[in-house]
């Protein structure tokens, strides 16, 4: 495996050349595994909507099951969640090297991951942890919903000289969000959600969220929202 510091220096190289781009033919971008449950399909689908709904103020790019592929002799990691700020999608996304985040494309790893354990056979404290360690994700965050790893629901960790450390800190400075458990119901399931908030600890609403409230609002003020 190639360290976040070779890759950058590979970046370097494409951007002093400006005439080689590597080849990624033989990259798998996509294959079809995934398999999720009800909640984890939720949960993942709940944190990259409310973003694209409350966004940051600067750029950002959040996926989810989208390969991050950080050599070219590696396959993708692939976490459930990612967020990566000052990137854009490429116009022409779905050409091959843009299929997925390449981080010599976009010059950087994302800042934070987010992986939602299901199972012990995921590797969350192990392999993936190290990988994320490896190409420089400064934020890596474990939501645990059936307590698979331990009595802890919720796992946040900062990266240190390369190597991540667990903190109680739930607001991530990096990116200007923080994250926090919330009960409560999401497309009709209840349960404990992981979910993004402010500084104050208020979370980041989904669309549905932002109609319900205008529409209470619209009662309150004697309009039926429902004739509009």
């Amino acid at each position: 495996m190639h360290s976040a510091q070779d890759i950058m220096s590979t970046q370097a190289v494409i951007t002093k050349t400006d005439c080689w781009e590597p080849d990624v033919s033989n990259l798998v971008t996509e294959d079809d595994t995934p398999i999720d449950s009800w909640g984890a399909e939720k949960q993942q689908r709940l944190l990259a909507s409310s973003i694209y709904c409350s966004p940051p103020s600067q750029k950002f790019l959040a996926a989810t099951n989208v390969g991050i592929f950080y050599t070219l002799e590696e396959p993708a990691i692939v976490p459930d969640v990612f967020l990566s700020l000052n990137v854009t999608i490429p116009e022409n996304w779905w050409e091959k090297q843009h299929r997925a985040y390449m981080v010599w494309n976009y010059g950087k790893p994302p800042e934070l991951v987010i992986e939602i354990v299901s199972d012990k056979s995921g590797e969350e404290l192990g392999e993936k942890l190290n990988i994320y360690a490896k190409i420089g994700v400064y934020h890596y965050i474990l939501y645990d919903p059936s307590q698979q790893l331990g009595e802890k629901l919720l796992r946040v960790h900062e990266l240190r000289e390369r190597r991540y450390e667990e903190t109680d800190r739930t607001w991530l400075e990096k990116v200007g969000l923080g994250v926090t458990l919330w009960s409560g119901v999401f497309e009709g399931l209840h349960g404990v959600w992981l979910r993004w908030c402010d500084r104050k600890g208020n979370v980041l609403l989904t669309g549905d969220e932002r109609a319900q409230i205008l529409a209470e609002k619209l009662r309150e003020l004697g309009v039926d929202p429902d004739t509009l």
